[in-house]
């Protein structure tokens, strides 16, 4: 090790692999300390050398100080291919040895866990993500030279895919489901693509014809994120290879196209909808990513404090009406509405949802798929549900009169009915139904409640840091210094858990519109937005930016997120 040897010092001290009086004969033995040496990395070495500790015993206490795998590298073997990724002055001068391509995310060996600088700017030089295990540093040292047998190399992106840069690789995929060994790389990339989105816990693909490039991004925790992406002469194969996965037509590429590519990985079942658009330089492909078996979200990791938890459980938990959840494309609210129905899902209830497209399976409960091209729409769904005798119905979206009016008449025949609109705010799914036709009277005695929601990146608690906002900052979200008192306010630091982003995963904002018997007349009488909105806020009613401030103050979020995804509350 060459970098934070004091600190490895003093670990190795507090993990009683040594003692002080080791450490003090160690540094008094190195006598004269020659000049640009570092006498932490000498008295270190000295104790190693002496027998008062060994390299393994460090490594095996510092793989569990942080949480990083151990590897055994005298059985290892890299691919040649692997190898050409970090040359052999590289590898010894950062003590580093690449081991596989798992997907595209490289495996290596390390032996000094505080020497990020060398695995950020390996990782940028590749552009690829470095999943570090660590590895005594003389066993690292050996598999090295072992490995590389006095080779200088370095790589192109196409080595991945089994071809050289300067072969010129082209591959045409064929009409047919058949698989030539020509497109034995191209299938490998496109895998390995998918299983990086998945295990980056991506939620859409983006594969974009540029003029000069193929763009490929990810979109993680809300935000695209540019990946490596294949060369431009690649990009008709590529797109090929997902159309035929896609079971679409690889022969149209005037008009859009949808399709779904059913995978398999890590023992899960993964769902992806694809959707094909052509565009200038080619056509077009987002993926987005549906984990089947992973939606198991309790309520508290919705984001919901205590009170509003409570609240929420006891509006779903009702024997009759109509719950919305509202917001715009990509806020959450299937995510909420499947996390209410797996909170309500018990033996004695029947429970039937209709949805365009089934995005999540869940056991228990019977789920239908909308087929408008045969007559199966949400309505005619619908009508065919209520014969099925449920407690519970949940509708993927109400978009129409017709839906919307079936869905009040199951709710004021005692079902309880789920569904989603598309509204800013929670208050406006009562005007937003009057507007499609829905009688006043008929939404003042069916509508429970309605949940509006945004997302907003929760900090990473791996690298979390207490955090003092100015003035001007609290000012911008609608706080004061008063109100920061006693909390606990968090930025993310950036590390390798999440990337350097600082941030890792999503929780919601919430503002929960919870109907009265004031409100239901007001209803009935057809009063305004802001009037509905008042009152709703005299009976206690949060707002989304309300609801963030406290996410800001918990340190679950931070002010930049809030401001981002909520609108101040007097512009509403």
């Amino acid at each position: 090790m060459t970098t934070a040897d004091d600190y490895v010092i003093q670990f190795i001290q507090d993990k009683g692999l040594v003692s002080p009086a080791d450490v003090t004969q160690a540094r008094a033995d190195l006598g004269a300390i020659p000049e640009g040496q570092n006498p932490d990395t000498l008295a270190l070495a000295k104790l190693v050398e002496t027998g008062k500790v060994a390299w393994a015993k460090i490594t095996e206490a510092l793989s569990k100080e942080f949480d990083m795998e151990l590897v055994d590298l005298s059985q290892i073997a890299p691919a040649e291919d692997v190898l050409k990724l970090i040359s052999r002055d590289q590898a010894e001068r950062h003590n580093i040895l690449p081991l596989q391509m798992d997907g595209v995310e490289l495996v290596v060996a390390i032996s000094d866990p505080l020497d990020t600088e060398t695995i950020d700017s390996i990782s940028r030089m590749l552009k690829v993500a470095l999943n570090p295990k660590l590895a005594p540093p003389e066993e690292l040292k050996a598999a090295i030279s072992r490995c590389y047998n006095g080779g200088q190399m370095s790589v192109s992106y196409d080595d991945i895919l089994g071809k050289s840069e300067e072969g010129g690789l082209s591959v045409e995929l064929p009409q047919g489901g058949d698989v030539k060994e020509d497109d034995a790389p191209i299938i490998r990339y496109v895998n390995s693509l998918i299983v990086d989105a998945i295990r980056r816990k991506a939620s859409d693909i983006h594969l974009e014809p540029l003029e000069k490039r193929f763009r490929v991004r990810f979109r993680i925790d809300g935000v695209l994120q540019e990946m490596k992406g294949p060369p431009k002469r690649l990009q008709a194969s590529v797109i090929s290879r997902l159309k035929l996965m896609a079971e679409v037509s690889l022969a149209e590429k005037r008009i859009p196209q949808d399709g779904r590519i059913q995978a398999r990985t890590g023992g899960r079942d993964i769902d992806l909808r694809v959707s094909v658009l052509p565009t200038v330089y080619g056509e077009s492909i987002v993926m987005r990513i549906l984990d089947k078996e992973g939606l198991k979200l309790g309520l508290p990791e919705l984001g919901f404090f205590a009170d509003d938890q409570a609240k929420f459980q006891g509006l779903i938990s009702g024997s009759d009406g109509v719950f919305l959840v509202t917001g715009p494309t990509g806020s959450g609210k299937s995510t909420t509405l499947y996390s209410a129905l797996n909170y309500i899902n018990k033996p004695d209830r029947k429970i039937i949802t209709v949805e365009d497209p089934v995005e999540y399976q869940m056991a228990g409960i019977n789920q239908v798929q909308v087929k408008r091209d045969v007559g199966m729409t949400f309505a005619a769904a619908l009508r065919a549900m209520l014969r099925q005798a449920p407690n519970i119905v949940m509708i993927g979206e109400i978009r129409d009169l017709e839906t919307a009016e079936i869905a009040i008449n199951a709710a004021l025949t005692g079902h309880m009915v789920f569904s989603t609109l598309h509204t800013n705010d929670s208050v406006s799914a009562v005007t937003r139904l009057v507007d499609i036709g829905v009688k006043p009277f008929l939404v003042s005695a069916a509508l429970r409640g309605a949940l509006a929601q945004r997302l907003v990146r929760r900090i990473c608690q791996s690298c979390a840091q207490p955090y003092k906002p100015n003035a001007k900052e609290l000012y911008s979200i609608g706080m004061s210094e008063q109100d920061m008192a006693g909390a606990t306010p968090m930025k993310g630091a950036g590390c390798v858990k999440c990337g350097e982003r600082g941030y890792k995963g999503r929780r919601g904002v919430f503002e929960m519109f919870v109907i009265t018997e004031e409100i239901q007349e007001m209803i009935y009488s057809g009063a305004n937005l802001v009037d509905l909105r008042r009152k709703a806020r005299e009976a206690g009613m949060r707002t989304m930016r309300e609801d963030g401030q406290r996410k800001v103050a918990s340190g679950m979020t931070t002010i930049e997120e809030v401001m981002g995804a909520t609108v101040a509350d007097d512009i509403i």
